[in-house]
């Protein structure tokens, strides 16, 4: 129980001995452990008594709004007004799977600017958040994992109950591709096997999350596998690109890409894939690795990114014919950077 030995345990333990005005906070782009640890924090500190809000910094995919406790979410970016005013007043803010403020998107202002005392629960890699209290364990598969233990490390395992253990379990389940990666610890399946004893239905949430997807994003898949993606056989690399044109096509949903990048870690010998997507303003990118490559390196070095060894991500500015061209020519270079 890695958060249990925290000397910041004790004192989160008194700070939460009282009734508190409570935000809890995500990263932009919420995904399964992001909304999950969410929503699992916001049961458990509202069954103690406190008074919590679950504000995230924009929307989410369909395939997660299944979640106990969706309906209380507030979106930012749809209620900029409400959400600050929250924000302001709050007294204690949690911020969840995410260690730099620039994570926080359109929220980060306020966030910043907010007086109330800040606790970091994350699992990523070289932390930048400046906040009173911190909970950082890189070696945890997932910050509902973090959140699992930091419920026990407060005393608050009696508040957990099946819809707070599902929350955990989807975070734990998409974080880990399904206990393919970031799952090495042993503590990880011990939580996991704790969370079925709540009675959880895990083969009903591997439905609702992976196999609850439209026609549209199945035919979208379809399409990049066999028209977008590039395969460099001398570099170890694939990669595959959404335009806005394709987007529009294919009526492209929030979350509809969510996965595509590793199907290319599949063919043999490719260690290194990533998944340019096309937004109004910037091109998102997601990297994936297996092995040694530094995945989250590269999207720091070159695309103002960062994340886990072998999962990462990053943005870029430049179109998105200029991105894929930057790619190319980055990865050679970096490649003879990590070999030599």
């Amino acid at each position: 129980m890695i958060l249990k030995s925290n000397s910041n345990t004790n004192a989160i333990k008194n700070l939460l001995s009282s009734k508190r005005k409570i935000v809890i906070t995500t990263h932009i782009n919420p995904d399964g452990d992001a909304l999950g640890s969410v929503l699992a924090l916001t049961q458990v500190l509202t069954k103690m008594g406190h008074d919590v809000v679950p504000i995230v910094p924009n929307d989410y995919p369909e395939f997660l709004q299944w979640l106990p406790g969706n309906r209380y979410v507030i979106d930012f970016y749809k209620k900029k007004k409400t959400a600050t005013s929250i924000i302001t007043s709050a007294e204690i803010i949690f911020f969840l799977d995410y260690n730099e403020p620039k994570r926080g998107g359109d929220m980060c202002e306020a966030l910043t600017a907010s007086k109330a005392t800040k606790i970091m629960i994350d699992h990523h890699p070289n932390p930048k958040m400046e906040v009173d209290y911190q909970f950082s364990y890189t070696d945890a598969s997932s910050t509902c994992e973090l959140i699992y233990e930091f419920v026990v490390a407060i005393d608050a395992l009696e508040f957990i109950d099946k819809s707070v253990a599902e929350c955990i379990y989807t975070g734990i389940l998409t974080d880990t591709g399904c206990f393919n990666y970031n799952s090495s610890r042993k503590r990880t399946f011990e939580i996991a096997a704790e969370l079925l004893g709540y009675n959880i239905a895990k083969d009903d949430i591997y439905r609702r999350v992976y196999d609850n997807f439209s026609a549209h994003r199945m035919q979208l898949l379809g399409y990049c596998l066999n028209e977008k993606m590039v395969v460099l056989p001398e570099l170890k690399t694939a990669y595959m690109a959404i335009s806005l044109a394709e987007q529009q096509r294919f009526n492209f949903a929030v979350g509809d890409s969510e996965g595509f990048v590793n199907y290319p870690l599949s063919i043999k010998g490719i260690n290194f894939t990533a998944l340019f997507t096309e937004a109004k303003d910037k091109i998102k990118i997601s990297f994936r690795s297996r092995g040694k490559f530094p995945a989250n390196l590269f999207a720091a070095k070159h695309f103002s990114g960062g994340g886990h060894l072998n999962a990462a991500g990053g943005e870029s500015q430049l179109t998105l014919d200029e991105t894929i061209n930057k790619f190319n020519e980055a990865l050679i270079d970096f490649n003879t950077e990590i070999n030599s």
